[in-house]
C-alpha cells in the first residue's frame, strides 16, 4: 500500500511576488515625491552639477516677473530682510534657499545675497540637477 502524496511543494522561491511589491513601492515614492517640498514654488531653476539641502527653515524665491517669495509668502523687497529674521529667530546655524528663477537679473540675486550676507546666513543657490 503506497501512502505517499503525489503533489510535492516546490522548494524554489518565486520571485514574482516580490518584483510586484518592488514595483509597487516605486510607484509610491514617484507619486508622493512632489508633496515632500509643499512648500516651493513651481520655478524654472538653472541647471548646475551639485545637490542643495533639505534641511531649511526659509526660502527666497525670485520670479522673472521681479516679485519675491518668502516660503510661498509674497513680500516685497523692503519686507524680506524683517521676515527672514523673524523666521530665523533662535536658529544656530540659519540657512536659507535661494530660489531665482531662471532669467532673473543678477541683482536681484545679489540683492537677497547681501541681506543674508548683512544677518549672518548661509545662503543655499537652488538649482535643477544637469
Amino acid at each position: 500500500m503506497n501512502l505517499r502524496g503525489r503533489n510535492k511543494v516546490s522548494p524554489e522561491f518565486s520571485m514574482s511576488s516580490m518584483t510586484d511589491i518592488v514595483f509597487l513601492l516605486l510607484v509610491f515614492f514617484l507619486l508622493t515625491s512632489p508633496a515632500i517640498t509643499p512648500d516651493a514654488l513651481d520655478l524654472i531653476l538653472p541647471k548646475a552639477k551639485g545637490k542643495s539641502t533639505n534641511a531649511q527653515k526659509a526660502s527666497v524665491s525670485i520670479t522673472k516677473d521681479g516679485a519675491y517669495y518668502v516660503n510661498k509668502e509674497r513680500v516685497s523687497e523692503y519686507e524680506i530682510e524683517k521676515v527672514l529674521i523673524a523666521a530665523f529667530a533662535g536658529e544656530k546655524e540659519p540657512t536659507l534657499i535661494l530660489r531665482a528663477e531662471e532669467g532673473v537679473p543678477i541683482e536681484d540675486a545679489v540683492f537677497v545675497m547681501d541681506i543674508a550676507n548683512k544677518n549672518k546666513f548661509k545662503v543655499v543657490l537652488a538649482v535643477r540637477p544637469n
